[in-house]
């Protein structure tokens, strides 16, 4: 993904940040060696690095495995952050009524790095279904609300990696193979994927803009393959783009 050049004189800052990222759902306690060696930066620079986080509650540190994990103040600004996010505001109730509407989990989403960040989600009523994701990031090539965003992103598909990787045998994985996909995501308004991100998931997404007519970010509505049939998928797509048209009216 492109990523704008930092500014001069925020090294140490831009290493803490680069640690911080560096844990996950897989990977979130880590030991001072491995974050050293992910990082790539000396076990004297990273430690110096981490008890500078720590003494802000940004890193927690376990005395009796002497591994690290992200702490609480890193938790609190999280929190923050979502309640003072204007796009969350403004599409939260467009997320109530889509999933009243439609039985099934829908969400909002926003690109970071290499991925899509769910910003918020309100759960369907089907007992089957997705949801409890918030924060939760997945790879951009294997989500619809990633293939809306690339159909539309000025970048477009200039913003994937070379080497893609497959989540499921269903993965799109070469560039090249993109290029139609997207033409059609532009064509129809919305972006389909199936089976992409894990067997037995399909979702249907479309992009949200700014009075500006700037991509801001996507709407998704999510559910089991079984039950997301062609003919319904084609009914969430014509949903998603009417709700997104009413939260940009002047556009």
């Amino acid at each position: 993904m492109n990523q704008t050049r930092p500014p001069q004189g925020a090294q140490a800052a831009l290493r803490a940040v680069r640690l911080l990222k560096l844990f996950s759902t897989e990977r979130s306690e880590m030991s001072l060696a491995e974050l050293s060696r992910a990082s790539g930066l000396n076990k004297t620079t990273t430690h110096r690095l981490l008890r500078a986080l720590q003494s802000e509650a940004l890193i927690d540190r376990n005395p009796a495995t002497s591994t690290y994990s992200l702490g609480a103040g890193l938790m609190a600004l999280g929190v923050q952050a979502l309640a003072s996010s204007d796009l969350r505001r403004r599409v939260r109730p467009v997320l109530r009524s889509l999933a009243k509407e439609t039985g099934e989990t829908a969400t909002l989403e926003v690109p970071f790095e290499d991925s899509m960040l769910i910003l918020d989600e309100v759960a369907g009523s089907h007992v089957l279904g997705s949801a409890g994701n918030i924060g939760t990031r997945w790879p951009i090539h294997a989500t619809s609300t990633g293939k809306a965003w690339l159909a539309f992103d000025e970048s477009g598909i200039d913003r994937l990696e070379h080497t893609l990787k497959a989540l499921t045998s269903k993965t799109v994985v070469k560039k090249v193979d993109f290029q139609p996909q997207l033409a059609e995501i532009r064509r129809r308004g919305y972006a389909i994927t199936i089976d992409e991100l894990e067997e037995g998931f399909t979702a249907v997404a479309t992009i949200i803009r700014g009075v500006l007519g700037d991509v801001q970010g996507a709407l998704s509505i999510g559910g089991p393959t079984q039950r997301l049939t062609a003919v319904r998928r084609a009914e969430l797509g014509s949903t998603l783009c009417r709700a997104a048209q009413r939260l940009n009216p002047e556009f």
